[in-house]
């Protein structure tokens, strides 16, 4: 019998960490094609819970659980990733900015942003503009994320920028900004090249910020 795609596309979605585990490991048994249940299954089921967030069906909970029942299904399948000749979308480099120890959000985009088929280089929080430099050098990114949710810290996000750009490296990488207090108008201020209001539409900033480069 063929394996049930769509169960574990569902388990995801639900949040059903055990149940979607349980799928992942008898999908491995049967030999299923990983490009498949990761492009068929776990991403498609992240994509149907971004929809459901942007349609006001899931809110911040739900896509916290349905995200962590994708990333513990990845953890299994990542170090087969190694053996096959998949790669990711790009690398990203992820951080909340100096003097923020806020990462709910953060976590969230990360979360999201794996599902999608993204390399996700999570700085965590209070990371210096230096940080993310040395960061980009090192894990030849692509796009750089940058989350705040102070007012306060704001500024610290025209200070990465600045950074990237005397490093010489701001041709090479995208930078998109997000949090509470950030605004699209402040993005184009600090000549972040995206804006995205919430872990949703990052993935879709994202994509569209790849797509340009």
């Amino acid at each position: 019998m063929a394996f049930d795609l769509e169960k574990l596309k569902r388990s995801v979605i639900d949040g059903d960490t055990a149940c979607a585990l349980e799928l992942t490991r008898q999908a491995l048994a049967e030999h299923e094609p990983l490009d498949v249940l990761i492009n068929q299954g776990l991403i498609a089921a992240m994509s149907v819970v971004g929809k459901l967030f942007e349609e006001g069906e899931f809110f911040i909970p739900e896509m916290l659980i349905a995200a962590r029942a994708m990333q513990s299904c990845m953890d299994i399948l990542k170090p087969l990733l190694s053996k096959t000749e998949s790669k990711p979308l790009a690398t990203v480099v992820l951080g909340t900015v100096k003097g923020d120890l806020h990462d709910i959000g953060k976590n969230l985009v990360r979360m999201m942003l794996q599902g999608a088929g993204f390399e996700v280089v999570d700085l965590g929080t209070d990371v210096a503009p230096e940080k993310f430099v040395q960061a980009i050098h090192e894990h030849s990114a692509k796009l750089v994320g940058l989350s705040a949710l102070l007012t306060t810290t704001m500024t610290s996000m025209r200070a990465i920028i600045e950074a990237i750009e005397q490093s010489g490296l701001r041709d090479r990488v995208k930078v998109m900004v997000g949090g509470a207090p950030v605004t699209e108008s402040f993005a184009r201020q600090i000549k972040a090249d995206g804006y995205a209001p919430d872990a949703s539409r990052a993935v879709n900033v994202a994509k569209l910020l790849m797509a340009a480069l």
